[in-house]
């Protein structure tokens, strides 16, 4: 047997000698079976191997290698041993590396090195795991560089090594510094590079290299000393021989390749291109499909060198798009070829070449030149943009976003929101506890006395319910329950009418049957019963307050021990408003008398002074093409009959409504669905379940584009910047439309006969924010598929991956009887696309690329109107119109309501500000005390154009607040109620997604505000300000939101220990006392409402969002219970609402 380095010679033993070795070899096998009795043997060898190691006696070497071959053979045949030699508190691993370490008896090494295989080799990586936390990767790269100084080295012995870290090397995560620093680096290369016939030797040792090369230095020295040209000698040409060599090296290939040095050395030498041939090859010689890994190995190979924009050139100018496109597309039918499939698609969406978006400038197509320009941010970014630089694409090497980007086939939540950041999370605690601060001087504030009329109001002069004072008893209330929104069983109707604790109080006459009728868009009449209709169903339960006397604290305790009840189900709730069951459908015509004359191209409306001009379908009716010509220009009166539709939607106020809104492109039409007003549809919208495939299919057409130009259209179809375009005549072509209020659609490109691309427009002021669309479309035929592909979206993922679908509003459907927004669309899917804009005009971030939405729908009516939109459209006007109606129709007897203009927006747009409670029972002294003593809860919503969501929540809340449910009742009676339910009317108006005219995110300029840039910000701080100073501070503060990328609907609050919880500051080092009420609101929400999701609520105050409304409010203002609530766009995953989208 070879030598192995370090060992001296073997010494001759005498005769005498040797009868004394077997001696003492007799004398441990005697111990070795006594022990067995009393411990495992195994555990008895590995005491006597350590007895040994400390003896260092001549001739120890002899029992060493007996006691280590019997290991090994309990360690081939037995799990027990295994288990045993690893187990935790087991000394096992250290006396086995201990004696490898110390030993210079060959045989006693190779023992021990299978010993330590047999291990790692089946435990998995927790067993490697200790071998590595117990020094054993030191040891073993020693023992390497020992070896290595033989010649010609032990062979079974560098096999055995190798072999060993390969295995044990993915666990360390400092291997490759370890052996570069030790100088084992090359060993391994060297080794390969001298024995390439002898596979068995070079297997282990590319593996070894393929781990090696995950640490970037060692792949640049490694690449410097010829491992890549090493490597393609492995793996071409094509042969079936030593397939398993053949992966492990191209394993080791796509390593090394991800660094930006080899990769650029691969292209060098025409490796693209042999890549290419050898994938090929692989591909026609496969018929059976046995060597898929190889091809993946291939493929991955391909997929490093092409994260350098020499490689992705070098992969086009080999005509790579064209190969990987036409395999993939042949492998296609096999569904165990996905994997080859996918990666193909990667590579091909990663080289596709980057294009700009084919627009002027990625700046808005509309301009609003503002009062004052901000000193630094991104809008002072813009403003100091060259002119050129939006055009400019980013084609650097920077591409480390698409490497980590997969095929989305499964549902994989990007919940970035939930798994927080460390160096996001706030840490210092001095930030963390509020302070409560006015900002701004009292004499200041005092200018926001006014919005608060009610506290100061006597009543003298008002007609209240009781003319007569009563005598007022401050405890008479105190015990009742509070009344709280719940989602119980159904109970009768009879069951509600009467509450422990609330006088119902007989509803005046003036109120009239319209006003007790339900609220607007509600569902059309159904055969069968409206059981589960709701989406949030709700019956409060709230203690009353006693009179002025109560304090603050008596309300927060009362708030903490709500009890709940089981709610009626006489009543239903739509986004939160109060749905009355009607066993009768009321039929209420509308008619629709306006004059037809001057019919927009998309059938959009006009209107000059107070006439209405309203689309050809709206005034027909019908769905016969023959109809249709016949009675376009007829005029006549067209009625539309819509089942229980509400008394807050009224046509001609909306209309009045529009005229007094000022948008930045003056839009003269006004949208149908928008007009119309709509209902739910008739049946529950089950969240789609996406086809298997449909993004890549997708992508692969896309693909298609660049394969065979000739068959793309590539005509421009709508186009916002372009003063001079004009409609399409052909019959063929869809036409499109978006000047309308809240209305989002700047560019229509034809692609290919059914198939258009649609570009957003930008925030006004602003270079991005590309999400929310709304945009009519007609011209269309039926039993056609059209495919929309929105491609210059910006979020990096969406619900439209998770089952979300566009809604869809037709005008046929709304003559017939059935206005709907409904969600339609097949083969939905959110993707990254091959358009970019450069890091300079993305304001430095990161994701330069775009993102595609795609969807397909097929058109039931011939010549329809169709409006298309991210979610439900509420536009401002229609809140005004709804304001006026509650306004008009409340009693002003039994409730409070207040409607003030807190600003005007930078447009010029009024932003409203609403109070709601109930009104005092009488004029009595004790009375009108407590209507002013009543806590307040503060509202906002709508912050965020594009989040229309919080729209509908807020409007549910008006309504339940305004109706007459003996809870809502309960709610005025203990609160009073400020409500801002749209913190930002410009942005909505003009369609922007997140900002306001000021192109920045409203909801991060509370800490602040400018009153020239965000007056809605900046005034509806200082109500919070004067109340604070006033020593009136709201018990709740919450602003509703929408959510783009989650389900269900949560909230976000404030806590200093949860903060510190999610940090490695100890919280309770810091004596932090903390009143844990911020949660009470959650989980009274949490067992009241199905949608509700308190496993998604966070209370961790962040860096990033310390700007916010909620922080602001709670740290500044001194608002406790000061949250966000965040509604899904999409629906629900949990609950009785599981799989269901928004209604």
């Amino acid at each position: 047997m070879e030598e192995v380095p370090g060992v001296k010679d073997e010494q001759v033993i005498r005769d005498g000698d040797l009868k004394n070795k077997v001696s003492d070899m007799n004398k441990v096998k005697l111990s070795s079976e006594k022990s067995v009795s009393t411990n495992s043997r195994t555990m008895s060898l590995l005491s006597q191997l350590e007895k040994i190691n400390l003896d260092s006696v001549l001739g120890e070497a002899d029992n060493a290698r007996y006691v280590t071959s019997k290991i090994l053979h309990l360690v081939q045949s037995q799990e027990k041993t295994r288990k045993e030699m690893t187990s935790k508190g087991s000394t096992g691993i250290e006396v086995i590396l201990s004696t490898l370490e110390n030993t210079r008896d060959p045989q006693t090494i190779l023992n021990i090195l299978n010993i330590l295989i047999e291990l790692v080799s089946i435990g998995g990586g927790r067993r490697a795991s200790v071998l590595v936390t117990k020094g054993g990767t030191q040891i073993l790269l020693q023992l390497l560089l020992n070896a290595n100084r033989e010649s010609p080295p032990n062979e079974e012995l560098m096999v055995l090594l190798h072999t060993l870290l390969a295995k044990i090397g993915p666990k360390d995560k400092k291997i490759g510094m370890k052996a570069r620093i030790n100088g084992a680096l090359n060993i391994s290369l060297n080794l390969v590079k001298h024995n390439l016939q002898n596979h068995r030797l070079i297997l282990p040792c590319l593996q070894v290299l393929r781990v090696y090369s995950t640490n970037s230095v060692n792949a640049v020295s490694l690449g410097k000393n010829g491992v890549v040209e090493l490597m393609f000698k492995i793996i071409g040409p094509f042969s079936k021989k030593n397939t398993s060599l053949m992966k492990v090296a191209l394993d080791t290939l796509a390593a090394l390749l991800k660094s930006k040095t080899n990769a650029r050395r691969a292209v060098d030498r025409g490796y693209v291109h042999v890549l290419l041939t050898i994938y090929v090859d692989w591909h026609r010689h496969d018929s059976r499909h046995r060597y898929m890994l190889i091809r993946k190995g291939v493929l991955q190979c391909i997929k490093s060198v092409t994260n350098i924009k020499l490689g992705r050139k070098a992969f086009i100018d080999a005509n790579g798009m064209k190969i990987l496109y036409n395999t993939s597309q042949e492998c296609l039918a096999v569904r165990t070829l996905d994997p080859l499939v996918n990666t193909s698609s990667l590579i091909m969406r990663k080289c596709f070449p980057k294009n700009r978006l084919p627009l002027p400038t990625i700046k808005s197509a509309f301009h609003f030149q503002l009062p004052v320009i901000p000193a630094s941010g991104p809008v002072a970014q813009l403003y100091n943009l060259p002119p050129e630089v939006d055009d400019v694409v980013d084609e650097s090497d920077d591409n480390d976003d698409a490497e980590t980007e997969s095929e989305i086939e499964t549902e994989i939540e990007d919940d970035m929101d939930q798994h927080f950041k460390n160096d996001d999370i706030e840490t210092d605690i001095s930030k963390l506890k509020p302070r409560q601060e006015l900002g701004r001087p009292l004499e200041e504030l005092k200018m926001y006395e006014k919005f608060f009329p009610e506290l100061s109001e006597n009543f003298q002069e008002c007609d209240l319910v009781s003319k007569e004072p009563k005598p007022f008893v401050p405890d008479a209330n105190l015990g009742g329950p509070i009344v709280v929104p719940t989602a119980g069983e159904e109970v009768s109707a009879e069951a509600n009418l009467s509450v422990k604790g609330i006088s119902l109080k007989e509803s005046n006459s003036l109120l009239t049957e319209e006003c007790n009728r339900r609220p607007a868009f509600l569902e059309l009449p159904k055969k069968d019963s409206i059981k589960d209709s709701s989406l949030l169903q709700q019956n409060d339960q709230r203690k009353l307050l006693p009179s002025c006397q109560c304090l603050s604290q008596e309300i927060v305790k009362g708030l903490d021990r709500i009890s709940l009840q089981n709610s009626t189900k006489s009543d239903q709730y739509y986004a939160g408003c109060v749905i009355k069951k009607e066993n009768k459908a009321s039929l209420t015509p509308l008619a629709c008398s306006k004059t037809c004359e001057h019919v927009s191209p998309c059938g959009g409306s006009l209107f000059e002074g107070s006439s209405v001009h309203l689309g050809k379908l709206c005034c027909t009716g019908v769905d016969s093409e023959e109809e249709d010509s016949r009675s376009s220009s007829s005029g006549e009166q067209v009625v539309l009959e819509v089942s229980d539709v509400s008394p807050v939607h009224d046509c001609d106020l909306y209309i009045e409504m529009v005229k007094n809104t000022k948008s930045i492109p003056e839009y003269s039409e006004v949208a149908y669905p928008d007009y119309f007003g709509h209902i739910p549809p008739p049946y529950k919208e089950p969240i789609l379940e996406r086809p298997y495939g449909v993004q890549r299919t997708k992508i692969s057409q896309d693909i298609e584009r660049l394969i065979h130009q000739n068959d793309i259209i590539d005509r421009v179809v709508y186009d916002l910047d372009n003063s001079s375009w004009s409609v399409p005549e052909e019959a063929d072509v869809l036409k499109f439309n978006s000047k309308f209020e809240s209305g989002n659609l700047r560019k229509v490109i034809q692609i290919r006969k059914n198939e258009y691309d649609l570009i957003l427009n930008s925030d006004i002021n602003s270079n991005h924010y590309h999400q929310w669309f709304y945009f009519e479309v007609s011209g269309m035929k039926t039993g056609i598929g059209y495919r929309f592909n929105i491609i210059n979206c910006e979020k990096s993922n969406s619900q439209f991956n998770y089952g979300m679908q566009p809604l869809m509003y037709s005008v046929q459907e709304a003559l017939n009887s059935r206005p709907s927004w409904t969600r339609v669309g097949t083969d939905i899917c959110y993707y990254k696309n091959h358009f970019s804009r450069s890091s300079i005009a993305a304001g430095g971030q990161k994701g330069k690329s775009y993102y595609t939405i795609t969807f397909t729908v097929t058109f039931q009516h011939k010549d329809d109107v169709c409006y298309f939109a991210y979610h439900y459209p509420y536009t401002y006007s229609t809140l005004k119109m709804h304001l006026q109606k509650l306004e008009s129709m409340h009693n002003p007897q039994q409730i409070y309501f207040r409607q003030d203009v807190l600003c005007e927006t930078l447009a010029g747009n009024s932003c409203p500000l609403v109070t709601i409670t109930a009104m005092p029972e009488s004029n009595y002294y004790e009375h009108i005390c407590q209507f002013r003593n009543r806590p307040y809860i503060f509202l906002s919503a709508r912050v965020h154009p594009g989040e229309t969501n919080a729209s509908w929540v807020m409007k549910g809340t008006l309504e339940y607040l305004m109706s007459n449910n003996p809870n809502a009742q309960s709610l005025r009676e203990s609160y009073i109620f400020k409500i801002i339910p749209m913190l930002n009317p410009d942005g909505v108006i003009n369609g922007n997604h997140r900002c306001s005219l000021s192109g920045e995110d409203l909801n991060r300029q509370w800490q602040n505000p400018n009153p020239d840039l965000h007056p809605t910000i900046y005034h509806a701080k200082g109500l919070l300000q004067y109340l604070a100073a006033i020593k009136r501070l709201p018990l709740v503060y919450c602003d509703y939101h929408g959510h783009s990328r989650k389900k269900n609907v949560f909230m976000y609050g404030c806590s200093i220990k949860e903060t510190m919880w999610h940090t490695n500051v100890n919280a309770a080092s810091c004596d932090l006392m903390e009143d844990p009420g911020y949660r009470t609101l959650p989980k009274i929400l949490s067992q009241t409402a199905p949608a509700f999701c308190m496993g998604s609520c966070s209370f961790v105050v962040e860096k990033s969002k310390e700007s916010t409304a909620r922080v602001v409010v709670w740290r500044e203002i001194g608002v406790q219970r000061s949250y966000t609530m965040e509604s899904t766009l999409c629906g629900c995953d949990q609950g009785k609402y599981k799989v269901l989208h928004w209604e």
